[in-house]
């Protein structure tokens, strides 16, 4: 079954090649990293002075919402195991660079998942001599499953979960991933929903647990006096600043018509945009720029002392720029998209308003629409009322503060759990 898979892969790629190779032409993002994915890792892989006889804990987190819910357990990986390397691949660019930004000193190596081909995924476990291969989320590669369990080497699926769209595809193909789920060695999902929806996919009943989710053990990034220091950066004085976060294609929009309401009734408030992917950063500002307010850009360290609005165009910034916010809009929820993740406001105790489609983190906008941490909006007017509830009533917004507080006091132990499992492998 694997080798037809494989044969069927190669043929696609060649009869779909002319079209890749467009693509690759338009979109420059798409052919970062194309030599390593297809197997030429070269100076990227553990050289005699890495360890000559060392293995690897390798970790995979494909972009950037697995890099930041798995961050803080790769860091403990490297405390808990420090007798092996630890080697981070990732899909996308974007997912490197934060990959970079944020565990260039705690991973040897990080760089490309490798295709699914058979040559690309032995060429990858070759370079990286893995003891153990960990897989956040739930990327699941065929064909590099197969070729990983065919040298032995034990493979775990952590912070597993399945969106109901993902479920019903994966249900209509049960023969086929039925087959790769049997080669996991432990299957670790968030929620209980998400381990009966593995196991009606075919996956062991003995291999499957659940462990909660990795993104409740996040930590601030910034301390009192970090938080400070940046805002001050900003020139944000007293003002109060309202964050949209991970906006995509329409919410902007959106967002910029609410603040445009909202400022003339809260003259003092402030707006930062940050577009989820970098390649509509000046599609944004030009947008921005049409409106009535002065606005700037945080890459040209433009602040809010002669700007009402500031576009975040620059990679990794966003979870720290929350700490300055009084509220946040978290985008991908208007579009269509299932949403991005409310924890990392949440960190700081700022309270969040998403719109009506946040499927990616159903369980946790549950956890926090219940004890008042966010707010689900079905339509721009609804976002309207409730940016300015938060604003006007004040007594309202420090109970939705506490609330974030208690969502992480009550809800960490993923890593831990996490870590004893992976000890297990090894």
């Amino acid at each position: 079954m694997f080798l037809i898979y494989n044969i069927t892969l190669i043929i696609l790629a060649i009869i779909l090649s002319p079209a890749i190779a467009v693509a690759f032409l338009l979109k420059p993002k798409l052919r970062a990293g194309f030599r390593k994915k297809t197997g030429f890792y070269g100076k990227e892989a553990l050289k005699p002075g890495q360890g000559e006889k060392r293995k690897s804990i390798w970790v995979h987190a494909v972009s950037v919402g697995e890099i930041n819910a798995t961050e803080v357990l790769i860091k403990r990986i490297k405390k808990e195991f420090p007798d092996y390397n630890l080697v981070v691949t990732t899909v996308t660019a974007t997912g490197q660079e934060i990959a970079h930004k944020k565990l260039s000193d705690t991973a040897d190596i990080i760089t490309y998942f490798p295709y699914d081909f058979s040559f690309s995924a032995n060429s990858a476990i070759k370079a990286f001599n893995p003891a153990l291969v960990i897989i956040a989320e739930t990327e699941i590669w065929p064909g590099f499953v197969n070729e990983t369990r065919k040298g032995n080497i034990p493979i775990m699926l952590v912070n597993g979960r399945i969106s109901p769209n993902s479920y019903k595809g994966y249900k209509k193909f049960r023969f086929f991933f039925a087959k790769v789920l049997e080669k996991f060695s432990i299957i670790l999902m968030q929620t209980e929903t998400d381990r009966q929806r593995i196991l009606e996919m075919g996956a062991p009943a003995e291999i499957v647990d659940v462990m909660g989710n990795l993104k409740f053990d996040i930590t601030r990034n910034l301390d009192e006096n970090g938080v400070k220091q940046l805002r001050n950066s900003l020139k944000a004085g007293k003002n109060r600043v309202l964050i949209a976060g991970s906006t995509h294609q329409g919410e902007d929009e959106i967002i910029l018509r609410v603040y445009n309401r909202l400022k003339t009734e809260f003259d003092d408030l402030k707006l930062l945009i940050a577009p989820r992917h970098p390649e509509r950063n000046e599609r944004v500002f030009r947008l921005i720029s049409g409106s009535s307010y002065n606005a700037g850009l945080r890459s040209r360290s433009n602040d809010f002392s002669d700007n009402d609005i500031i576009l975040l165009d620059v990679m990794g910034e966003l979870g720290r720029m929350y700490s300055v916010s009084r509220l946040a809009f978290v985008g991908g929820s208007f579009s269509g998209t299932g949403g991005h993740n409310p924890l990392e406001p949440a960190i700081y105790e700022v309270p969040v308003v998403s719109g009506p489609t946040v499927f990616n983190f159903k369980d946790i906008y549950e956890f926090m629409a219940q004890t008042g941490a966010a707010k689900i909006v079905n339509d721009e007017h609804e976002l309207h009322i409730q940016l300015r509830n938060c604003l006007v009533n004040e007594a309202k917004y420090k109970v939705a503060k506490r609330a974030c507080a208690e969502i992480f006091e009550k809800n960490r132990g993923a890593v831990d759990f996490a870590v004893l499992k992976i000890r297990s492998c090894l």
